[in-house]
């Protein structure tokens, strides 16, 4: 099920230009941004992207309830069913809630063994996810030995994980301290930066390339789509 007009204004679309063909199976990606600029409505899309493409995606929201992050995606799925005039959205709607799993846990609790035991779940009951987001790991406080495990679970499951974390500032050229130590186990590494009238989002990591893509991707502060042109 692709509905290419929807699709459209997700920012994987420019992403995937800039980014030689996005963050892929069995990579490990990270979007940086400050306190509220969007980090969460980022994973939504990317979410929403792949449930358009009829691939099963698990959210993982950390110390947000399931009817929260539920209510976000209806949100963002309200603007783009409007603004294609989609036809049957109820319809559509019921389809990627059918591939999509949300599980809720305290972030304290969660870790890549958890993760793992969720994988292992969701195949179980014959929903093997392509993708995965995390939303709200502090990912400054996790240890190398736990990213290395979170990297080996993308590898060995054959996943896409998506990981949000905080930046030290709306705006950093360089990996943050903290995390430099991380980079080489991160396949992408984006920063979304606040604007006047939009979010701009920057690539920091593409994968083993050594001219990090200069995206210019302005994205709706509410949705983060795409801006309509």
């Amino acid at each position: 099920m692709i509905r290419r007009f929807l699709n459209a204004r997700s920012p994987l679309r420019l992403l995937e230009q800039g980014l030689h063909g996005g963050l892929g199976r069995g990579h490990l990606g990270l979007v940086l941004a400050g306190h509220g600029v969007g980090k969460s409505s980022f994973v939504v899309d990317v979410a929403l992207d792949d449930l358009l493409h009829g691939k099963p995606v698990l959210h993982v929201a950390l110390d947000h309830t399931v009817q929260h992050v539920r209510a976000h995606y209806d949100t963002v799925f309200e603007e783009l069913a409007a603004t294609s005039h989609l036809e049957n959205a109820a319809g559509v709607r019921a389809e990627l809630d059918r591939l999509r799993r949300i599980r809720a846990y305290p972030a304290s609790a969660f870790d890549a063994k958890r993760l793992r035991e969720a994988l292992e779940l969701e195949r179980e009951i014959g929903s093997q996810p392509e993708l995965v987001v995390v939303d709200g790991l502090d990912v400054e406080s996790r240890g190398r030995d736990e990213f290395e495990q979170w990297a080996a679970l993308a590898r060995e499951a054959q996943v896409e994980i998506w990981l949000t974390g905080n930046a030290p500032s709306e705006r950093i050229d360089v990996l943050p301290a903290a995390l430099a130590p991380l980079e080489d186990l991160f396949s992408v590494i984006l920063m979304l930066e606040p604007g006047p009238e939009s979010v701009a989002l920057r690539a920091l990591k593409d994968h083993g390339n050594p001219d990090v893509a200069k995206l210019h991707v302005a994205l709706d502060p509410k949705t983060l789509l795409l801006v309509r042109s």
